[in-house]
């Protein structure tokens, strides 16, 4: 039951809990043992097809107004979660072919000179409110593409976004958004496909001239972006480019990404269609 980059998502995690000067003591080895001891009891639970998605939220303990209470527990918490994969994907597999309609909304990207957006936090209330503004537009698959606050293209809530122009990749510049381990990835696949990939500001003017798009994320890996505010992008399908990286990552893992997930939409819709009426 590997976990695919844990390691990397464990390093980011500590770097953010050191920013915020959260006084942890367990250390990254100690936080990678832990994570698999919490697959290992749960695995049992598990289906054969599943995977193990894992969440883990440290805070920073009691306050210290409360340190004179009794017993109570001072020391920051470590809370490791451990969930089905299919949980988070499996309405995701139509996407696949028909792609995301990216939404720009009125909220803007809170850059790193007001609060630091490198620091990986549940406290992403600009999130969720663009969320709640795209989610009032017409129609399905829409999501939220934010700009920062000069009007670049900056990330989804939760996603990090690229294009394709002229068999070249761009993506925006690390300054003022999470900088996704799946991001970083791309940067790899892109170099042993022989295709530069290049972080620059992009505007949406440059989205909707782009021959291709696509968001990365972890539980999902990458999916295409067919349109801008409705507006279609290049042929309104996945991309030459956008499947080589998508077929070359499902080699490098040993697992063809599309059919999991797929799969697991398949499997819900049957679950759906043969649940009792209440």
């Amino acid at each position: 039951k590997e976990q695919f980059k844990l390691k990397e998502h464990l390093e980011r995690l500590c770097a953010s809990i050191r920013y915020v000067k959260i006084p942890l003591k367990m250390t990254i080895d100690e936080m990678e043992k832990r994570v698999y001891e919490t697959i290992e009891i749960n695995d049992p639970l598990f289906g054969k097809d599943d995977e193990h998605r894992i969440m883990i939220d440290v805070t920073r303990g009691a306050l210290s107004i409360y340190h004179g209470v009794k017993d109570i527990q001072k020391e920051p918490n470590v809370i490791i979660s451990d969930f089905p994969l299919r949980w988070t994907v499996s309405s995701m597999g139509h996407l696949f072919e028909k792609g995301i309609n990216a939404v720009i909304p009125s909220q803007r990207n809170i850059p790193a000179s007001l609060l630091e957006p490198k620091v990986k936090n549940r406290s992403r209330l600009h999130y969720l409110m663009a969320n709640i503004e795209v989610s009032q537009f017409k129609g399905e698959d829409n999501w939220a593409l934010l700009l920062d606050t000069d009007g670049f293209i900056s990330e989804g809530t939760g996603d990090n976004f690229f294009i394709v122009k002229n068999n070249v990749i761009y993506t925006p510049e690390g300054r003022n958004i999470l900088r996704g381990i799946s991001r970083d990835y791309i940067f790899y696949l892109a170099e042993l496909m022989g295709i530069e990939c290049v972080e620059k500001n992009i505007e949406p003017y440059d989205v909707l001239n782009a021959d291709e798009a696509f968001m990365t994320g972890t539980p999902f890996c990458l999916l295409p972006v067919t349109g801008l505010n409705f507006n279609q992008i290049g042929n309104g399908k996945m991309g030459a480019v956008t499947k080589q990286l998508l077929d070359t990552w499902s080699d490098k893992v040993g697992l063809d990404i599309v059919k999991q997930i797929v799969d697991y939409s398949k499997n819900a819709n049957k679950l759906d269609t043969n649940s009792p009426s209440p």
